[in-house]
C-alpha cells in the first residue's frame, strides 16, 4: 500500500521537479471520483497551464508512473491508491471558444458544458456530449459516445503533451478512434481538442439535449454513486441484456450493487469499497460467460493497487 510505503521511504515528492502549480503528497482521491471510493495518489499534480505541465513531464524521472485523472466518471481507483503521479487538469484547461461552427475546448472542459455552449452558440452536432459524463480529455481517450454519435464523428484536431514534454497537434482521423478506443500513445496527456459542428437552431438543439437528458434519467441511475457503463457492448449485442439474462440485476457484493434500473451500472450503495465493486464486476463477468459464452470487457478503467498488493 502507498500509505505504508510512505512511512519507510523518502517520499516521491522530494524527487520531482519544481513546478508553478501544486504538488500534494498522499492526496486523497475518493472524494474526486463518482464512485467515492479508492486510496490516495502518491503525488497529485495540478499544473497551472500547458507550459507548466510540459516542463514537469520533461523533467519527471522516467521511472515514475504518471497518469491523468479528470472527474473520474468512468474510473475505479483501487483501495491501495495510485503509485506515482496523478495529474489533474484545472481551470486553465477548461476554456471553450466558438468560431463559426468550430469549437475549441480544453481537456478539462466538462462534456455537458461544451454541449451547452454549442447550444447557446447555435452549433448543432455535439448534442450527444450532454449525455456523456466526464471531460473532453476523457472523451478523447476513450472515443466517448452516446445516442448514436461518437467523438470521432466531430473531432477535427487533438492537442496533447507527451512524456518528454513535447506538444503534439494532430488531425482527429490519425488517432485510430474506434468503439471506446483511441490509438494515441498512452503517455500522451490530452490538453484540448477542436470539433466541427454545423449551423443549428438554438431551440431545436435544446430540445434534442432535453430528450437526451430525459432518456438518461429514465434509464440510468444518474443520482447514484456510479461509474457509468461498466462493460463495453460486445459485437452484435448489448452488455445490459447479457447481464440481465445471467440473473445479475440487483446482485450485491458488500456495499456494491448491480443497478436495478440499468444493470450495466454498478452502484456504491454507501458502504462499498473499490474491492467490493471490482469483485462484483468480476462476478458479473463470470456469470455472463457461464450463461452466454460472452466474455465482457471492462469499459470502466480500473487503476491503482488493491490492499495487500506490493508496489514498486
Amino acid at each position: 500500500m502507498i500509505a505504508a510505503r510512505l512511512m519507510t521511504h523518502t517520499h516521491l515528492i522530494d524527487r520531482l521537479p519544481r513546478v508553478r502549480g501544486r504538488l500534494t503528497a498522499n492526496a486523497p482521491l475518493a472524494g474526486l471520483t463518482w464512485f467515492r471510493v479508492g486510496g490516495p495518489a502518491e503525488v497529485l499534480f495540478r499544473p497551472v497551464d500547458r507550459e507548466d505541465l510540459a516542463a514537469f513531464l520533461a523533467d519527471c524521472p522516467p521511472e515514475v508512473p504518471v497518469m491523468v485523472m479528470g472527474v473520474a466518471s468512468n474510473l475505479l481507483v483501487r483501495d491501495g491508491g495510485i503509485p506515482g503521479v496523478v495529474i489533474r487538469l484545472g481551470g486553465a484547461f477548461a476554456d471553450i471558444a466558438l468560431a463559426g461552427t468550430t469549437v475549441v475546448a480544453g481537456a478539462a472542459a466538462l462534456d455537458l458544458t461544451v454541449a451547452l455552449t454549442c447550444r447557446n452558440g447555435g452549433i448543432a452536432g455535439l448534442e450527444f456530449l450532454s449525455g456523456v459524463p466526464g471531460t473532453i480529455g476523457g472523451a478523447l481517450r476513450m472515443n466517448a459516445g452516446a445516442y448514436g454519435r461518437e467523438v470521432k464523428d466531430v473531432l477535427m484536431e487533438a492537442e496533447a503533451v507527451d512524456r518528454s514534454g513535447r506538444l503534439h497537434r494532430v488531425p482527429g482521423d490519425t488517432l485510430g478512434l474506434a468503439y471506446r478506443h483511441c490509438a494515441a500513445p498512452v503517455d500522451w496527456v490530452f490538453t484540448g481538442a477542436v470539433f466541427n459542428g454545423m449551423p443549428g437552431n438554438t431551440l431545436e438543439i435544446g430540445r434534442c439535449m432535453d430528450e437526451i437528458g430525459q432518456a438518461r434519467a429514465d434509464s440510468q441511475p444518474v443520482r447514484a454513486r456510479t461509474g457509468g457503463s461498466t462493460f463495453a457492448n460486445p459485437t452484435g449485442g448489448k452488455a445490459w441484456q447479457l447481464i440481465d439474462q445471467a440473473g445479475c440485476r440487483g446482485l450485491t457484493v458488500g456495499g456494491a450493487q448491480v443497478s436495478e434500473k440499468h444493470c450495466n451500472f454498478l452502484i456504491n450503495t454507501g458502504t462499498a469499497s473499490a474491492t467490493d465493486l471490482e469483485r462484483l464486476g468480476e462476478e458479473v463477468r463470470r456469470r455472463v460467460f457461464e450463461t452466454s459464452g460472452v466474455q465482457l470487457a471492462w469499459e470502466i478503467k480500473r487503476v491503482g493497487v488493491a490492499f495487500g498488493e506490493s508496489t514498486p
